[in-house]
């Protein structure tokens, strides 16, 4: 059977007709056109820092009869060698009894591959989520961006998929993936219905409308391997008992409706929201710290301007798609100021999870065909800027989405104001160009009482150095709304090598929500992670350290 080489940094132009591919590895690898029997795209991602040539670099697997020879003649080359086997390989089985099945709290992107794989290993989890099933959270959320009517248990935020649903779907991380947990996430999107190219382009999305389909698929699929699903299942405490050695265990989860779960291992991936979660752990004595995150505004500019401007004469082209943007300024007071989750071709939407505080986000669907271009300008806090209890960055976030909604207008409209006076330091009165996507509206004002001083400097200052990276991005015209605070959780419910709580044996926090992700891919991941844990746990193996 032909071996497989894999062929790095083929770069070709981006108009280049069918056939340059295997001409261009049998000239790389120096053989007859007879001798490749094959090859498939494993990566394929394009080189545009010059808008007027850019070229795609492409990853290939090749199939050769002789790559024996050719690997012994070009092994020198850093770009040639072997294909690795990306299969990912289950820890564990589950037994043929359980003392007691795993309970996941949560089915964003974490709790649902931790379910996903636990219900492959034969765990039978049981899987709990707050919020509704997926079709009808979605009803609700768009009751909130049609209607400003919120249901503060079904939003942007709670509900099959979890937050991640509701964005551009990126599926794209810098996380350091050996096992090929990642690969694992990607060809379960795929069987899940996500396009195929997500195994391939350089930075795959998905779009929020094809995400809840996949959801829905991979709730049906763990169901069939004997998962246990549940809506509405709100968890409002955790019992956790003292044992004679003197450890901490749990040993179930209550529900609202007063029902009690017994267990020995519960996924802790409620995302980075669920506060009232977060207070009832603290309460119960889990160990809880406070951490970084950041806070500031959504921008909207024109998408064909971000087009124009990165892609040149190529802009609009099928292969490069809406063009994206990555801005990093660090200010003189020691601030960092970055773009965060930059949507292109999407939309602002209105991301609250609580009554009488606003919250923005930014969501693209899979064609990425809307007027504007949006992304966070966040600039980073830390505990001293919420000092003294493990949970002030939860009250820092909420005195600022307070003040936000009434800016706003206290009808679920956001705060806005137009770049050039932002930068002025006066109120905007009247829209200019661009026209806000945000709903179900915004109220033009004043953002600067919206934010704490220091955040409003820092952006003040780094507008002018992201014009110097992308002429236009200050156009006075553009417009900003307010505020971006979900940025990632202000807490970090820390755990040891063996993914266990520091002083809570069988709690395994995970994902966003514990400060241990940050976007869909890495969440799955690490819910992955934590469900190989919880599989050695249970057999009584020792859970790889990391």
């Amino acid at each position: 059977m032909p071996a497989v080489i894999r062929l790095t940094e083929i770069k070709l132009p981006l108009d280049h007709p069918e056939g340059a591919i295997r001409i261009a590895i049998i000239k790389r690898l120096g053989i007859g056109a007879a001798d490749l029997k094959g090859y498939t795209i494993f990566r394929r991602g394009f080189d545009a820092r010059k808008p007027s040539l850019i070229s795609l670099i492409y990853t290939l697997d090749v199939e050769l009869e002789a790559e024996d020879e050719v690997l012994k003649r070009l092994g020198g080359d850093r770009y040639i060698g072997l294909t690795p086997d990306t299969t990912y390989k289950f820890v564990a089985k589950a037994p043929a009894k359980l003392s007691s099945r795993p309970v996941v709290i949560g089915t964003g992107p974490c709790g649902l591959l931790a379910g996903f794989v636990l219900a492959e290993m034969g765990f039978r989890p049981i899987i709990l989520d707050r919020g509704k099933i997926v079709r009808e959270r979605t009803k609700d959320t768009f009751a909130l961006w049609r209607k400003g009517v919120l249901n503060p248990e079904s939003n942007v935020q709670f509900g099959e998929g979890g937050a991640g649903t509701f964005s551009d779907g990126k599926l794209y991380s810098q996380i350091k993936d050996p096992e090929f947990r990642a690969r694992k996430v990607l060809k379960e999107f795929v069987q899940a219905g996500a396009p195929p190219e997500i195994l391939y382009v350089s930075k795959p999305h998905v779009g929020t409308f094809r995400l809840v389909s996949m959801v829905e698929n991979m709730r049906a699929t763990m169901q069939n391997l004997g998962a246990d699903t549940r809506f509405q299942s709100k968890v409002t405490d955790i019992d956790i008992e003292a044992t004679a050695d003197g450890e901490r265990r749990v040993r179930g989860v209550v529900l609202e409706s007063g029902e009690y779960i017994a267990t020995d291992h519960v996924v802790l991936a409620v995302g980075h929201s669920a506060r009232d979660t977060f207070q009832m752990l603290y309460d119960r004595g889990v160990y809880v710290e406070a951490k970084a995150f950041s806070i500031g505004v959504r921008i909207e500019h024109p998408q064909a301007m971000i087009d124009c401007l990165r892609f040149g004469k190529y802009a609009g082209h099928p292969l490069l798609g809406a063009a994206d943007y990555k801005l990093v300024h660090h200010c003189a007071n020691g601030r960092a100021v970055y773009s965060f989750c930059m949507c292109p071709g999407g939309q602002v939407v209105a991301a609250t999870s609580e009554v009488g505080r606003l919250v923005t986000n930014g969501m693209s669907q899979y064609s990425r065909a809307e007027r504007n271009a949006n992304s966070g300008i966040v600039v980073g806090v830390t505990p001293a800027d919420y000092p003294g209890h493990p949970l002030a960055g939860i009250a820092f976030q909420r005195a600022w989405e307070s003040l936000a909604f009434t800016a706003g207008g206290g009808t679920y409209e956001a705060p806005g104001q137009l770049v050039g006076d932002f930068l002025a330091g006066r109120p905007s009165t009247t829209l200019g160009g661009v026209l806000p996507s945000y709903k179900p509206g915004v109220h033009l004002t004043d953002l600067a009482p919206c934010l704490p001083d220091y955040v409003t400097a820092a952006i003040r200052e780094a507008l002018p150095a992201f014009e110097r990276q992308i002429k236009g991005y200050t156009m006075a015209d553009a417009i900003m709304t307010g505020v971006e605070t979900r940025t990632s959780a202000p807490i970090r419910i820390k755990r040891g090598p063996d993914l266990q709580s520091l002083n809570t044996r069988g709690l395994y926090p995970a994902g966003e929500g514990a400060g241990y992700a940050g976007g869909i891919l890495s969440a799955a991941v690490d819910g992955i992670r934590v469900a190989e844990a919880i599989a050695l746990s249970v057999i009584g193996a020792t859970p790889p350290q990391g």
